[in-house]
């Protein structure tokens, strides 16, 4: 059969690359060829074997000649219904794999494929042609004996298979244990992936194994090696004399901290002062650099971290705790190294003038938001207890709302979906699950942060020097064109000619501000974005409309603050010579990758543990009936979300009242019969189906 298989090959592309061969479509081959329609699959086979191996190549419109199929390295993300993606550097669509094209490749596999369609107005598609390399090593899943072995279930849904674990190598796990497995084997068409369990994180019901599995699954370190924990303690000494020597004093400015009530890494203090008619904001953060210095066993974790990771029962933190709630948290009452970014601010919000500087600072009074909120409400209690900060408080909410104004002003995009914030109980049940309301006070150190930054951000950048900047990209123009047609249904327009401004998407957002339609065109008009992330280019940020923009202000939770706070130092001390700034260019591109990369893991992670404990408290609450609103429209279903933030799917199946259509267009689904529909920002009542803590998923029902 091989030899027969290879000749008929030798034919085809023999005849392919005759020289008066022209591109034909395998209907025509099989003609000029005389093969029977019988023979037609044999033919369609050979093809196939040809395309696959680069000989050929298939056009599309389904037209066979010679040449080179370009392949295309990615990284294959696998989908629980079999089919899967590539997703390709640099290149904003994924290419989509039909499950009879994924030929092995598994989950983060780094592949080679090539196109095999276009369809219009859709995605390409493709199919793996090659594995380069396997990037997944570590499972984290469920065990469960059998009598001479025993298979482990994975977490993530996007690997398909149980791993089988040979006698002997489950490390005395026992059914229920959640474990981490070493994968020996990745299997293929007909076998199953191969593993020996490595670690057991404990019982699926024990508190806290659930998160530990998400945080495993994610690959994020929760220990610190020895010697970077010892380097903290001999770094971690109280201010001396020596230390503040050279450093500019502002022990005696009044200034304050203001953070959620159970933070313990307090990066920045702030301080507001009238100079006349003009404010003088202070933010001062925290001189973490003085702590971790280049290439130290404390700088090469931080880097490896990139974030401290934030969910529902731990902080998982980039420094040792002995720094990030130690020496290096601005606590009330002890001298602290600061790196200051000092702004003169005019009425109107305009920064005329300001200083960047290493200062040395003693906080007043560790505040929270919600206690500041309390002295903007009025409250008697808050005023007398606060009543020397009074008055600094009023100046920053007067400022605060002249600097949010300003940048309103200028279009900067401001979506305002809640978060959400889970209160656990001390077995690490979800008892309550809500939306996390901004506050005025969170409103006023978001306002100087970003106010920070972009200062920071554009000293530097005229400086032109190599930094680190936070930019956002301009939307795809082919989102943002679906985004306007959509939108005419609703008689809204929007004005792009060359290229989308910031304001015209915040005139939208004001427009539909308070109408059935705001849930729906918002969320449309976030999912056209782009996501922000770091480079060493400065090229702006879009959703800031801001043209410079920087992370500068949190030091002790995020690499890249850390990174641009040396560079500023060595600038601040003349110590930047062309040799340091050589330095700087070769490391900053890869500091960058690897930076934006942790922070989307961080993310991911944090959406999974909020996911699986929405799922868990829904299982208390099957049989309930809510409002909701549609917040998503698919072909497999309708998502809704609660007032809660809890989103849970009403599948296409379950919808039985008639069959629906998706119309990808409109984002509704359409009864056949009825002509019902159910589309996005749509008010609904639901009742609770199913909540499954394994899958993190929670079902619904049309009531």
């Amino acid at each position: 059969m091989d030899q027969t298989f290879e000749k008929r090959k030798k034919v085809i592309y023999d005849f392919i690359c005759d020289d008066f061969y022209v591109p034909m479509k395998i209907k025509e081959i099989a003609m000029v060829l005389q093969i029977t329609k019988e023979q037609r699959k044999e033919l369609q086979e050979v093809l196939d074997s040809l395309v696959e191996e680069g000989k050929i190549s298939l056009s599309k419109r389904g037209k066979y000649s010679k040449g080179q199929t370009k392949r295309i390295m990615g990284t294959f993300q696998a989908n629980i219904r079999g089919f899967g993606f590539v997703m390709v550097e640099g290149q904003e669509e994924d290419i989509f794999i039909p499950a009879e094209n994924v030929n092995g490749a598994f989950q983060g596999d780094e592949v080679e494929c090539i196109i095999t369609g276009s369809p219009s107005g859709r995605r390409q598609e493709g199919k793996i042609v090659g594995i380069i390399s396997h990037q997944v090593t570590k499972v984290v899943g469920l065990y469960e004996k059998s009598k001479s072995f025993g298979f482990v279930r994975p977490d993530n849904q996007r690997f398909l298979k149980d791993i089988y674990i040979p006698a002997g190598k489950e490390l005395h796990a026992m059914t229920g244990h959640k474990v981490v497995v070493e994968l020996t084997s990745y299997g293929g068409e007909h076998m199953k992936p191969e593993g020996k369990i490595i670690e057991i994180l404990g019982h699926v019901n024990d508190p806290g194994t659930d998160i530990l599995s998400i945080v495993k699954d994610f690959d994020i370190p929760t220990e610190f090696p020895e010697k970077v924990l010892n380097q903290a303690v001999r770094v971690g000494k109280e201010v001396s004399e020596a230390d503040m020597a050279g450093r500019m004093d502002l022990r005696d400015w009044q200034m304050v901290t203001i953070d959620g009530e159970d933070a313990k890494d307090l990066d920045d203090a702030v301080s507001v002062v009238m100079d006349g008619e003009n404010y003088r904001l202070g933010v001062h953060i925290a001189d973490v650099t003085n702590y971790v210095q280049e290439r130290s066993a404390l700088d090469w974790e931080a880097l490896k971290r990139g974030t401290s990771v934030y969910l529902a029962d731990r902080v998982i933190p980039m420094l040792p705790q002995t720094l990030s709630n130690g020496i290096c948290s601005l606590n009330a009452g002890e001298n602290r190294l600061t790196l200051s970014c000092i702004m003169t601010v005019t009425p109107e919000g305009e920064v005329v003038d300001h200083q960047i500087a290493e200062t040395v600072i003693c906080v007043d009074k560790r505040m929270s938001y919600n206690g500041v909120a309390k002295v903007l409400a009025g409250d008697a209690e808050a005023l007398e207890a606060d009543r020397e900060f009074v008055p600094m408080i009023l100046r920053m909410k007067e400022l605060s709302d002249i600097i949010r104004e300003r940048r309103a002003k200028r279009g900067s995009i401001d979506f305002d979906f809640p978060e959400t914030k889970i209160i656990l109980d001390e077995k690490g049940r979800p008892v309550e699950i809500k939306p996390y309301d901004r506050n005025d006070a969170t409103k006023i150190i978001e306002d100087f942060m970003l106010l920070a930054n972009e200062t920071v951000a554009e000293e530097y950048f005229w400086r032109e020097i190599p930094f680190l900047y936070r930019t956002h990209d301009v939307p795809d123009e082919e989102k943002i064109r679906k985004l306007g047609t959509f939108i005419n249904n609703f008689g809204y327009n929007l004005h792009v000619r060359n290229e989308v401004r910031p304001k015209e998407i915040q005139k939208l957002l004001c427009k539909v501000e308070g109408t059935p339609e705001e849930p729906l065109i918002s969320r449309l008009a976030l999912r056209s974005m782009k996501q922000a992330k770091y480079t060493t280019e400065n090229t702006g940020h879009f959703g800031l409309a801001a043209k410079y923009y920087t992370h500068f202000t949190s030091p002790i939770r995020r690499y890249p603050d850390l990174q641009i706070h040396r560079i500023i130092k060595e600038n601040l001390r003349g110590r930047l010579t062309g040799e340091r700034m050589e330095h700087y260019r070769k490391i900053l591109t890869e500091v960058a990758s690897q930076c934006s990369q942790r922070e989307r893991t961080a993310e991911e992670s944090e959406r999974e543990v909020v996911k699986l404990k929405k799922a868990e408290y829904m299982q208390a609450h099957i049989g309930e009936e809510y409002e909701g609103v549609i917040s998503g429209v698919t072909k497999w279903g309708v998502y809704v979300e609660l007032p809660n933030t809890i989103e849970g799917l009403i599948h296409v199946a379950d919808m039985r009242d008639d069959h629906y259509n998706f119309i990808e267009e409109t984002y509704e689904m359409v009864g056949e019969h009825t002509g019902k529909t159910w589309k996005l920002g749509q008010k609904v009542q639901v009742r609770v189906t199913d909540a499954d803590r394994l899958q993190r998923t929670v079902n619904f029902e049309f009531v």
